[in-house]
């Protein structure tokens, strides 16, 4: 399911905590039949990836979701001042690391101003600010998500009032064919008995004709299929009054549905029938897809 929510905390409070940083969090999600976490933290905020990846799992069961969360100066263009103490300790550290090893690349500027910022934020203790900041964006994706599921769920059921339709037109096709094909056997066994003169009793012939016509009838008869689709539909659409985390299930009722209108279009004898049988695919794989971004 898909969603976007963001959470940051202002400069005022920050002030408050003595540090000039701002503290912001993002979290995403779109559509997986499972949970897929990926977590892109300031290295500051490294430590803290347990506690969240633990949040997110206790709320969120199903989708590819990243959650970023991230230190920026409250400044445009500010840039962390190293203090002299900082430049006195690394010039020392350089100078012992060179003495045993010559080849040692000497610190660059980007390297000492990296190193200034996580002096002047890296003492911080960032973890409850960034939990509240992961509950309050964690509470708006959920909301967005449960929104969208609404919206979802109102299409599947349109769809699910469609393969009802298709089930009913299909249902009376099956009793005429078989009669059809049962006078059609009747009739080639009576030229076969008109070609052999009588040499073969009538009626066995008819006895014949009508074992064939009641196999045929076996073969092509739907209504198993039928009973058990109209089953998984009236399964479907309970789960998706009921609410919940009910995505598995519908995966699997999905499955099921696929089957039957699978098996209805290989035991087809007509165009009409095959139709319905196409019909009812198409809309079940647009009901997967749609099933695949329900928590």
């Amino acid at each position: 399911m898909t969603g976007y929510a963001s959470a940051q905390r202002g400069a005022a409070a920050q002030a408050e905590s003595g540090n000039s940083a701002r503290l912001g969090l993002e979290i995403r999600s779109v559509n997986g039949r499972f949970l897929d976490l990926t977590l892109r933290l300031s290295e500051e905020l490294r430590a803290h990836e347990p506690a969240l990846r633990e949040m997110v799992q206790g709320r969120l069961k199903r989708g590819k979701v990243e959650l970023r969360a991230f230190l920026e100066s409250a400044g445009d263009n500010a840039v962390a001042e190293p203090s002299p103490r900082l430049m006195q300790r690394l010039g020392a550290l350089q100078d012992s690391v060179q003495a045993w090893l010559p080849d040692a690349r000497a610190l660059s500027v980007a390297d000492i101003l990296k190193l200034a910022a996580g002096e002047r934020g890296g003492h911080q203790d960032w973890g409850p600010a960034l939990q509240e900041l992961a509950t309050q964006a964690l509470d708006a994706l959920v909301e967005a998500r449960r929104r969208e599921g609404e919206r979802l769920s109102g299409m599947l059921l349109g769809h699910i009032g469609q393969l009802r339709q298709l089930a009913t037109q299909a249902g009376p096709l099956v009793p005429q064919l078989v009669e059809q094909q049962r006078q059609r056997f009747l009739e080639r066994w009576q030229e076969a008995m008109a070609l052999t003169d009588g040499a073969t009793p009538p009626q066995a012939a008819q006895e014949r004709a009508l074992t064939e016509a009641t196999a045929y009838a076996i073969r092509i008869d739907v209504a198993e299929e039928l009973t058990r689709l109209a089953s998984h539909l009236d399964e479907i659409e309970r789960l998706l009054k009921k609410g919940g985390e009910v995505g598995k299930r519908l995966d699997f009722l999905i499955q099921e549905l696929h089957r039957e209108a699978n098996t209805l279009g290989s035991k087809s004898a007509t165009l009409e029938l095959t139709r319905i049988s196409v019909d009812m695919k198409v809309l079940i794989e647009q009901m997967r897809e749609q099933v695949q971004n329900l928590e």
